[in-house]
């Protein structure tokens, strides 16, 4: 199966409904707490290792279960498009100088130049094994979040950064993507030796690539991240599209029917920070519903790994309390804190040591 070309194509998931066009709707919908209001400057702490901004609640829409959904693939992988539009690179100001956006260039560049390469490799050699394929690309999928708690961890064993929020988000999303490679197991797409060992050399290479690109600059891996789970969306959106009817004939893998059905769904809800918790509960009757609920998690990869790209953008949906949908107030967490191996190395020489909350 042809792959879909990801040089100028992102993921940005949100739902369309006409009741939400007036102001007036919007003000009484549930509150998202994703993104984050700025303090004034009266508030704003001095100390190095805290954040210069108060995390607040946003407005979230959420559907009900009979109002149509919908996943569009927006354009803005290509670097040009930052000379155009602010990027959202730095806590400090709302756009970047002229150097920091030469180096978002080169970032996104770079990640899309392994990106296309990674694909062209799959297309040659996936042409007409749809799970083969799907079994390498979900383990390559995987690789990321490893690396992101691997270099956290690193950096908590230093004093260095207190964010307990993106340990459990990176978790969640890599258990969700481990999900995703049992289904694939369990459809025989890792039956044959070699498709097993592309995997896992192009998984064990990715893995260190991320951790250095992580420890130097978190945008950019996040960025890279967001280009392989774009691509995932793409892919899978294709085949739906192409084998729907086939698909709704097959029964469901049983390792399928439990994670999204089954059990405490915690963390399949912590993985989705655009949505309040409990809002999405797929149901799994055969395996046309099983790739479309895959594919709409690759819609919500899509969406943290951009938020992620916004240094300190990202809170666990779990971690505001069960009224913060409803109430206006903002949260302030004092956090140690810092962006990439650099600025850590920077702020531990330069800040006195200080107790941090978690």
């Amino acid at each position: 199966m042809a792959a879909a070309g990801l040089s100028s194509s992102s993921c940005t998931v949100f739902t369309l409904s006409s009741s939400f066009k007036t102001r007036r709707h919007l003000t009484k919908t549930p509150q998202n707490p994703l993104l984050f209001k700025r303090n004034n400057s009266s508030n704003r702490t001095s100390h190095p290792f805290l954040p210069s901004r108060k995390l607040c609640r946003v407005q979230a829409t959420i559907l009900r279960e009979d109002e149509e959904k919908k996943v569009v693939v927006e354009e803005s992988f290509q670097p040009k498009t930052f000379t155009h539009e602010p990027v959202r690179g730095s806590p400090q100001s709302s756009s970047p100088g002229g150097l920091e956006t030469w180096a978002i260039k080169l970032e996104q560049s770079v990640n899309v130049f392994l990106t296309d390469s990674v694909i062209k490799i799959l297309d040659t050699l996936y042409h007409d094994r749809d799970y083969a394929r799907f079994f390498v690309l979900e383990t390559i999928a995987r690789v990321p979040y490893f690396a992101f708690i691997s270099v956290l961890h690193m950096y908590e064993s230093f004093g260095w950064w207190r964010r307990a929020d993106y340990l459990k988000v990176h978790f969640a999303e890599s258990w969700n993507e481990m999900h995703h490679l049992l289904i694939m197991e369990e459809l025989g797409g890792n039956s044959w030796w070699f498709d097993r060992l592309l995997a896992q050399v192009i998984a064990t290479s990715y893995y260190f690539m991320t951790v250095l690109m992580y420890a130097l600059s978190p945008r950019m891996a996040y960025h890279f991240s967001e280009c392989v789970e774009s691509h995932a969306f793409a892919t899978y959106d294709k085949f739906i599209k192409a084998q729907g009817d086939d698909l709704k004939k097959l029964p469901a893998p049983e390792v399928a029917v439990k994670y999204y059905t089954e059990g405490d769904l915690y963390l399949f809800d912590e993985f989705q920070t655009s949505r309040a918790p409990h809002s999405r509960r797929p149901k799994i009757e055969n395996l046309y519903d099983v790739f479309l609920n895959v594919r709409d998690d690759e819609a919500e990869h899509c969406k943290t790994m951009k938020a992620c790209q916004t240094h300190g953008n990202l809170r666990s949906p779990h971690s505001y309390p069960e009224d913060a949908f409803e109430d206006d107030t903002g949260c302030d967490l004092p956090q140690a804190d810092c962006e990439g191996i650099v600025d850590c190395i920077k702020k531990s020489v330069t800040s006195p040591p200080s107790k941090q909350n978690i």
